[in-house]
């Protein structure tokens, strides 16, 4: 991944302050995209959008447990 990249954010700062970004761990885990939103939400949610955050990663969690377990 390109570094360069990292320090550019488009709107907010909560992803920069990170030792390690979402969109770092998700790519180096190969994660599918339900996936990668559930550590997106769940690593901004307290300086973002709170309870919100919280509610679209529970979402996304719903969404894999149809997609994998038919759920």
């Amino acid at each position: 991944m390109n570094k360069k990249n990292l320090e550019k954010q488009v709107g907010g700062e909560w992803y920069k302050t990170m030792t390690i970004q979402p969109i770092e761990y998700i790519q180096a885990n190969r994660m599918e995209f339900a996936e990668g939103c559930v550590i997106k939400y769940v690593s901004r949610h307290k300086k973002k959008n709170g309870k919100e955050d919280i509610l679209k990663a529970i979402q996304n969690l719903e969404f894999i447990l149809e997609r994998d377990y038919n759920d």
